[in-house]
Order: structure tokens, then sequence, then C-alpha cells
């Protein structure tokens, strides 16, 4: 539709002129008529019809609505065809066939064909163009319709980030709290570390995905925040098998590591190993994090929100509902994450 419509300045003259050369032939070959005579029937034959065809077309397309729109076509074809093959039928007549009573006779026989010919070549117009018209309306609509479900799924991926924050910030904050009177200088130094971390975030707000360098160094500021918490308690140790150009989303791993150090160190004494594994394999770039736990503890403790959250937001990202795993044996929890291959490589290397 749209590239007929691009080039509908030429496709006009030249159907117009291809059907006045069929027509003229018509007339001579067929009907016998004088040549003279056949041109100027079929001049104006074609032009009076290309005039009915240009005015369906516009009367068609400005129709304010789809509803019944093949009735209004017939309506406006069955106008045309009559004001069109009426018209012709008196300018042949008055200008043609006023000194030529044979081919007055002859354009009173035909002007049953005729009308029953313009009425199938308008009405084949209108019919076109009301399809063209209830297509372009029906595209018009799958468009909106693709477009709010993308806006829906942005604004559900935003309050899906949004919600990360609080959870950490509370733990921070209510930190910050108890030092301030028993290690002041400790309390300052989260202060800072916390305010450079979260205008960080601010920073990757807009971004879709970055390198999981840069994940990780985000990672860092935050676990470099819950080590004022913990001191020497809480251990991270890494394991990476995977390319330069790699990119996840970001704020995927945060959410992760959260629930390590929750179900890892709270109500726990001594060093606690959280152990963050990444490594690609043929289909995935699989993110493994794995911290001790008591298996008689209860892990629904507080809102549960991380995992939910992450699997949630995997699904909106990638479609796919078997991208977050979940492993425990008598002392080990590990979270599993996979992300397609085709989406983790960066698009400068695409």
């Amino acid at each position: 539709m749209s590239i007929i419509s691009k080039n509908i300045s030429w496709i006009w003259p030249v159907h117009i002129l291809f059907a006045w050369a069929i027509y003229a032939l018509v007339l001579t070959n067929v009907c016998q008529l004088d040549n003279a005579v056949a041109i100027k029937d079929s001049i104006i034959s074609i032009v009076i019809l290309s005039l009915c065809v240009w005015g369906i077309y516009l009367v068609m397309r400005s129709y304010p609505t789809t509803v019944a729109i093949f009735f209004y076509a017939i309506i406006t074809t069955a106008f045309f065809c009559f004001v069109g093959s009426i018209t012709n039928w008196q300018i042949l007549r008055n200008w043609v066939g006023h000194t030529n009573k044979p081919y007055c006779l002859w354009l009173t026989n035909t002007l049953p064909l005729r009308i029953i010919i313009n009425f199938l070549v308008l009405g084949w117009v209108a019919t076109y163009t009301g399809l063209s018209k209830k297509t372009d309306t029906l595209e018009d609509k799958f468009q909106q319709q693709a477009d709010a479900s993308i806006l829906l799924r942005e604004a559900e991926l935003f309050k899906l980030r949004q919600q990360l924050q609080p959870h950490f910030l509370y733990n921070s904050l209510n930190s910050i709290n108890a030092l301030i009177l028993i290690e002041p200088d400790m309390a300052q130094e989260m202060v800072g570390k916390l305010s450079d971390f979260l205008r960080n975030s601010v920073k990757r707000e807009a971004q879709d995905k970055i390198p999981i360098e840069d994940e990780l160094a985000y990672i860092q500021s935050y676990l470099d925040i819950e080590a004022i918490r913990f001191g020497d308690r809480l251990k991270v140790v890494y394991q990476k098998e995977y390319t330069d150009d790699a990119t996840i989303p970001p704020f995927l791993l945060q959410p992760i590591i959260e629930n390590a150090i929750k179900f890892g160190l709270y109500g726990t004494v001594g060093i606690v190993t959280i152990s963050i594994q990444i490594w690609l394999s043929p289909d995935f770039l699989e993110i493994s994090v794995s911290n001790p736990y008591n298996s008689s503890d209860n892990l629904s403790r507080g809102t549960g929100f991380g995992l939910a959250g992450i699997r949630r937001r995997l699904f909106l990202l990638y479609a796919r509902l078997d991208l977050l795993d979940i492993q425990k044996t008598d002392e080990i929890f590990t979270t599993l994450i996979k992300i397609p291959r085709h989406y983790v490589q960066s698009d400068t290397n695409r």
C-alpha cells in the first residue's frame, strides 16, 4: 500500500495511457470505427473515466471511518458510474456524433455495455481503496497497541529497577544510624561511599545494557559499603570466563548479591564466602552466585522481592521463563541466571 501511495504520481499517467491505447485499438479493430472517431471517443471516455476514478479515490479516502466502508463503496461506485456514463454519452453524442448518425446510433446501443464496464472498473477502484483504508486503519491500531505494550513493558522495567534501591538503602541508613555514636569515622566513610554508589546508579538508569566489567565494578562499590557493616566477615571470590564485549542489563546482580549477603551473613558468625561465577556457554551467558545458608532457617523472611523481581525482569527483557534457576544443597544456596547469548554482544561489535 505505501509503495503505491509513494509512486502514485507516475502510476496514474501510465495506467491512463495504457487504458487509452487498449480502448483505441478495440474501437478501431473490433468495433470498426473510423480512426479519427475512435481516437476522439477513446480520449473523451478515458479522461472522464479517469476523473471518476480520481473522484472515487478522494471520496473513499476522506470517508471518516471504516464502518460499512464497502457498502459506502458500492453507493459511491453507482453514483460516479451513472454520472460519468451519462456525461460521457452526452459529450460524445453532441461533439463526435452530431454529424455522424451511424456513430450516434452505435453510441446509444453500446451505452449499457459502457455502464457495465465503468461500474466494474470504478467498483474495483472503490473496493481497493476501501480495503487499503481499512488495512491502514488496522495497521495503525496494531502499531498503537504495540507502542502501548512497549511503553507498559518499559514502565514495568523502570518500576522493577526503582524497587531495588529502597531495600539496600534502608539497611545502609540503619547501619549508618548505628555507627554514628560508636564509630563516627566509619559512619562518615559509609555515607561517602553510599553517596557515590547512588550517584552511579542515577547515571546507569538510561542504559539498557552495560559491559559486564562495569556491572561488576558497580557491585564492588556495593560490596564496599557492605564491608563496612560486616568487616572481614564478608569475602567475595570471582571466576570469570567471558569475552570483553559481553554485556548484561544494569542492576541485574545487586538483588542477588543482596540475597546472598542476607541469607549468608545474617544470624551467623565467622567468615562467609560468596562465590560469583560468570561464563559463556554455547547458548547463554551464565551467572552463578553461591552462598552458604542454614537449611533449617526460614528462607521466606523479608519481602521476597529480589528473586521474584529478577525473574519478572528477565521475562520482560527476553520473553522466557527458564532464565532463573535456584539450586539448594544442605549448606549452599545457588542462584543461576542465564542470558541468551545473542543479547550479550555489544552493539559496536555486531
